[in-house]
């Protein structure tokens, strides 16, 4: 018999930056643990951040993301008309698609199926872009 449950869970407001979310969905869905085999889709509702999954170990890396990001899509780009919310504004949606809205991962033995070194970021791209929220769609048997 199969598991369907889909959660929408608001994450607390994270400054500027990559952030570890994977033990903050983890939490928020404990019916994750009931899958033997299936998939977890997390879809973020904002079009101003992200999500990707990258290096769980060494906090360098989320800095170095941070600082190629920004050197790739600078705030004082001249061209940019979609300046209304601020700076940060328009290259936070640049930054989103790049990096994506949503991840969808294996279930295995009642876990993420992620490997050693993985872990689920959210990818916040505004100075202040508050409170997050995740969709979070879990599904096997």
């Amino acid at each position: 018999m199969g598991l369907s449950v889909q959660k929408t869970i608001s994450l607390k407001p994270y400054p500027r930056g990559f952030h570890l979310i994977t033990e903050e969905i983890l939490e928020k869905l404990p019916e994750l643990r009931q899958i033997e085999i299936g998939m977890l889709h997390v879809f973020i509702q904002h079009t101003s951040a992200g999500l990707t999954i990258n290096e769980n170990a060494d906090p360098t890396v989320r800095k170095d993301f941070e600082t190629f990001v920004n050197e790739m899509i600078p705030e004082s780009y001249p061209r940019f008309i979609h300046t209304y919310e601020g700076a940060d504004d328009m290259p936070a949606h640049l930054k989103s698609s790049f990096f994506g809205n949503s991840l969808t991962i294996p279930i295995s033995g009642g876990k993420l199926n992620l490997g050693m070194w993985q872990g689920i970021y959210l990818c916040e791209f505004r100075n202040r872009g508050g409170s997050r929220t995740l969709v979070l769609t879990a599904f096997g048997q």
